[in-house]
């Protein structure tokens, strides 16, 4: 079996799954997208700071990997390593490490112009990776995969 055969039989089984595909649940009561349904009064848990991210989703980062693969791979290169003149090493990146996933999916959805100062070098980075199609799930997604992706 190839990688995407793979990675789409493992998203198709998740949704077999009784309680992990959402259906017949509030969204007050469904699991967050980290996997956890308590609240920080429930378990006394402080709140993170606003640069600590949670884990990624294990089954939202492999179909962001999926998306990645068809969209983001051209500049920023199998498993995020980066293409010079074209897209930056996402596995070293500050950048990245430094913003929340909302943050990202703003800056993704609007892209970056070749003037910016941290333009990689050669073309923009064009709103949502040239691909006007992909949903904010399908952008949060490639956020998960790129967390897996951080060193």
């Amino acid at each position: 079996m190839n990688k995407i055969t793979i990675a789409l039989s493992l998203i198709a089984s998740v949704s077999l799954v009784p309680g992990c595909s959402g259906e017949n649940e509030s969204p007050e009561s469904s699991v967050s997208q980290f996997g956890s349904n308590s609240t920080p009064s429930e378990n006394n848990t402080p709140e993170p700071s606003s640069t600590a991210q949670p884990a990624a989703n294990p089954f939202a980062a492999a179909k962001g990997k999926l998306v990645f693969t068809s969209t983001c791979v051209a500049c920023h290169g199998e498993g995020g390593i980066g293409v010079e003149n074209l897209g930056k090493d996402m596995t070293i990146s500050e950048f990245i490490k430094s913003k929340t996933d909302d943050e990202l999916l703003a800056f993704i959805k609007v892209g970056r112009p070749i003037y910016d100062p941290l333009s990689a070098g050669i073309a923009d980075m064009p709103p949502k990776g040239g691909n006007p199609t992909l949903t904010d799930e399908d952008l949060k997604n490639v956020i998960a995969y790129i967390r897996t992706l951080q060193k």
